[in-house]
């Protein structure tokens, strides 16, 4: 009866040899193996393309960093060398501003010089004009002899600067007739003055002469000088608006060179940092490269030993050994018993140990579980455990490179959007600053054109003002020097047509009346004399009008030539004050998307840390452990299945 019951157990037996049960799990082994080596191919290719693509793309950043960073160069060159250009430019327009300035200035001085000595020169001779016509009309009213005419002009010439000149010339006249080669005429004796009065009309006429010379020249030195000033002024102000177009060129030149210079080292940086993360992935690449060949050799010669002990092993020379003698059932579950218990006292013991001597509870909850279960259980246990393990393995492997790719990618795009972060933010503040200067440089423009406007509203009033009474004044002299002369022509006539002639001795109450004309030099001298402050009057109003007229001209040149500059200044300042704001819109813009990124990768990161990050051993450590630990395990499979067998 019990044999009859053990007969199933006996089949079974005799069905499922030991060197089967070596084959199935070599086949499994070898199986699993194989699979290992395809999924770690997978990794790698996968890791290598990803290490392809991150080379490919970090060589076209370089490439493109190394390009702009010329450009950047030989534009930062350029305009430092157009910006020292113009320096020099506009030292040499202030020089010649200068040197034009200071000969208008030496200009003024000796027109000023000038006129203060026509003035002088032209009173001296309108008053000795004055002189010989009060002279003449003197003398031609009396009849005196030749002495009493010159004691009679030695008297005036007491009296009247203008006649000292006339005596002095009228000397020298006398004194040229007598200078003569040989002995002096015989005077004939004159009673009359007759020739005095024609010498002095001859010097008459030459003082006139002289005058109107002097006037002349002094209207044509005014006239030149009006010239000379009317250039000075004109190349000053275009050498004005020249120096001030050549100092906004300077100051926008520098201001985008220093832009440039920003950039380039934005620029350098990132390049920088693409060389650290190429060299990085380059590095890490060829180690794993080197690490995964080095797995890819190991895999293939296990998988080639595993063929050759499978193909030995089922071999049928091995499965069915010649010459064997069947042993009886109860010895061999005897001896299987016997066997089976040394076995895994044998494997409970070197788990024990593997478990001390690593530190793992893996092993040591293994050594507690075969020593607690059946013996069939415990080699499926085992085998279970080291699925298990190894499953974990490439999990963690998947992981590792899954972790590695993800945080490199994440911190080259941190890296990036704080850089760029940086650069944005440097360039609101930039633009914010200029545009704030901008408008205060603008407002000061607008104020700086209202105000020559209002000068120059008021110029001309007063110019306006100013012309008028002057045109009034020349107006009413001219009239009064024509009735002055009409009455003198009136006065004249009734003078010349009365005799008043002296005759003998008279007493003095019953002197002959000689007209009111020899009251005080006579009604005629002082009509004479108004006559002649008339007409100063009137030409020195015209000067006057003259050179206030161009005094208000060149006023009202200058500040037009001002207002329009200031007025351009301010019109091409807001064009560029428009342009900044929109360009810093646009920043802002760029920035708050930068920063939109650059917080869902901090965010990202934060979410990699814990699952990433943060261990306690390293990776290269867990693998080697496990490994021990699947080494322990295969080696207390081992002595099992030995026993087993």
């Amino acid at each position: 009866m019990i044999l009859l019951l053990l007969a199933p157990c006996l089949a079974a037996a005799a069905r499922v040899t030991p060197v089967q049960q070596v084959l199935s799990m070599l086949t499994d082994m070898k199986a699993k193996g194989e699979k290992a080596l395809a999924v770690e191919k997978m990794v790698y290719g996968d890791y290598a393309e990803w290490v392809d693509d991150e080379t490919t793309k970090l060589g076209f950043e370089i490439e493109t960093g190394k390009k702009t960073s010329a450009k950047l160069l030989a534009f930062i060159e350029k305009a430092e060398s157009d910006v020292s250009g113009l320096k020099s430019g506009i030292a040499k327009l202030d020089g010649e501003i200068a040197t034009m300035e200071g000969e208008k200035k030496s200009a003024v001085a000796q027109r000023a010089a000038e006129h203060a000595e026509y003035t002088t020169v032209a009173a001296d001779y309108q008053e000795s004009v004055d002189a010989l016509a009060m002279a003449i009309q003197t003398l031609k009213n009396q009849n005196v002899d030749r002495p009493q005419a010159m004691l009679q002009l030695q008297k005036m010439a007491g009296k009247m600067n203008g006649m000292r000149h006339v005596l002095a010339a009228l000397l020298e006249t006398e004194e040229s007739k007598t200078t003569v080669h040989g002995g002096p005429e015989v005077a004939a004796y004159e009673f009359q003055s007759g020739g005095i009065v024609q010498v002095l009309e001859k010097l008459q006429d030459k003082f006139q002469g002289q005058l109107a010379d002097t006037e002349s020249a002094e209207s044509n030195a005014a006239h030149a000088f009006d010239l000379q000033v009317l250039h000075l002024d004109n190349l000053v102000t275009e050498s004005k608006s020249d120096r001030e177009e050549k100092a906004g060129v300077k100051a926008k030149l520098a201001g985008e060179s220093r832009a440039a210079q920003t950039d380039l080292a934005d620029t350098k940086a990132d390049l920088a940092d693409d060389h650290s993360t190429l060299s990085e992935i380059k590095a890490t690449f060829a180690a794993k490269k080197t690490q995964f060949g080095a797995n890819q050799e190991v895999r293939a010669q296990e998988l080639e030993a595993l063929g050759k002990a499978i193909d030995i092993i089922a071999n049928p020379n091995v499965s069915a050994a010649p010459g064997s003698k069947a042993a009886s059932f109860l010895q061999l579950r005897s001896h299987a018993s016997a066997e089976r218990s040394l076995a895994r006292g044998s494997a409970v013991d070197f788990l024990k140990a593997k478990a001390k001597a690593l530190g793992s509870a893996v092993l040591a909850a293994a050594a507690v579980d075969v020593a607690s279960n059946p013996f069939d259980k415990v080699v499926g246990m085992i085998k279970n455990l080291l699925s298990k393990l190894k499953e974990e393995a490439a999990e963690e492997a998947d992981h590792k490179a899954w972790c590695d790719t993800e945080l490199k990618k994440n911190k080259m795009k941190r890296n990036k959007r704080t850089s760029k972060v940086g650069t944005l933010t440097a360039e609101v503040q930039q633009m914010d600053s200029e545009i704030t200067t901008m408008g205060a440089t603008i407002a000061e423009l607008s104020k700086e054109q209202a105000e020559l406007g209002g000068a120059m509203a008021k110029a001309t009033e007063l110019r306006q003002a100013e012309k008028t009474v002057n045109l009034a004044t020349v107006k009413d002299a001219t009239a009064a020097r024509s009735a002055v002369k009409k009455a003198l022509e009136i006065l004249k006539e009734f003078y010349s047509g009365q005799a008043f002639v002296q005759t003998g001795k008279q007493v003095p109450e019953m002197a002959a009346y000689g007209g009111m004309q020899s009251a005080k030099g006579g009604v005629v001298g002082m009509l004479e004399v108004i006559e002649s402050d008339f007409a100063r009057l009137a030409t020195e109003t015209q000067a006057e009008e003259g050179e206030a007229a161009r005094t208000y001209d060149a006023f009202m040149s200058q500040a037009k030539a001002d207002t329009k500059a200031k007025h351009d200044h301010e019109y091409k300042l807001s064009l560029k004050k428009d342009q900044t704001e929109f360009e810093l819109e646009q920043t802002k813009k760029s920035l708050a998307g930068v920063q939109e990124e650059l917080d869902k990768a901090n965010s990202y990161y934060e979410y990699l840390k814990p699952n990433c990050g943060t261990v306690h051993v390293s990776y290269e450590e867990r693998k080697a452990r496990r490994q021990e630990e699947i080494e322990a395990l295969k080696e207390a499979y081992k002595i099992l299945d030995q026993k087993s067998a």
